[in-house]
């Protein structure tokens, strides 16, 4: 019975993480950028409606590509982070590698949001392979 629930609540999980201090965020991108995993990043404010509706997106899309690290951070809870990488208008993507921003996008619009992170995660296996 117990392992039937830890196999649920793991199906259960969600795909992107929530960031909640900056030396959370610090230490994905450093264990990230160690394991040559790659990032993508959702800033997000709880006020903004067109990022909170990117949220469902943003959850299905991480559970589509699992060699990929899925960050949520909320601007408000985690300014320091938001500043650090300029981040100016939600929602802001971030797809990052090696530790750097390779591209940002801001907005709304998953259609193309969907085709970038395909872009970016086919570059990944190319260099890779």
């Amino acid at each position: 019975m117990a392992s039937q629930l830890q196999e649920e609540k793991q199906l259960t999980r969600p795909k992107a993480i929530k960031v909640d201090s900056v030396e959370t965020w610090d230490l994905y991108v450093s264990q990230a950028t160690n394991q040559g995993c790659p990032i993508i990043a959702h800033f997000t404010a709880s006020w903004c409606m067109p990022s909170v509706a990117m949220n469902s997106f943003f959850e299905e899309i991480a559970s589509e590509y699992s060699v990929v690290l899925f960050l949520t951070v909320d601007v408000d809870e985690v300014k320091e982070v938001a500043t650090r990488l300029e981040i100016k208008a939600m929602p802001t993507f971030l797809l990052m590698r090696e530790g750097g921003t390779v591209e940002k996008l801001v907005g709304a619009n998953p259609e193309e949001i969907r085709k970038r992170i395909e872009g970016f995660v086919q570059s990944i296996r190319v260099d890779v392979a």
